[in-house]
């Protein structure tokens, strides 16, 4: 955005014209301007952008580990590895959501 030292003002003899542009061009930097301050000053709409990034975050985090989960407890053909108790991959996929869901709900304010 070009400050008002960065361009002269019409000359004297300017034509109605060239007055005119420079009318165009100094409203449009003011809506700019004003544009911006109006984004800067939107609180509830900034902290609402934040809470939605950091839901997706969470929600990545909650499929990445779901996926680890999996990974670590099947072999590449889908079946639980052998030796390793179905009791046991209930349980680590529980606590893992369950870590999530405690983790969200904290980072909202409300109770666990």
């Amino acid at each position: 955005m070009a400050g008002a030292d960065d361009r002269p003002d019409p000359a004297h003899g300017a034509s109605v014209e060239e007055i005119a542009e420079d009318i165009e061009r100094t409203r449009h930097e003011v809506g700019e301007t004003v544009s911006a301050l109006t984004d800067k000053l939107d609180v509830k709409g900034r902290a609402q952008d934040k809470v939605a990034d950091t839901k997706e975050r969470v929600a990545e985090a909650a499929e990445t580990a779901r996926h680890d989960v999996v990974d670590a407890v099947t072999d590449d053909a889908g079946a639980i590895k052998p030796g390793l108790p179905a009791a046991a991959t209930v349980v680590a996929t529980a606590a893992v959501l369950l870590g999530v869901i405690l983790w969200r709900r904290r980072r909202q304010g409300g109770k666990p």
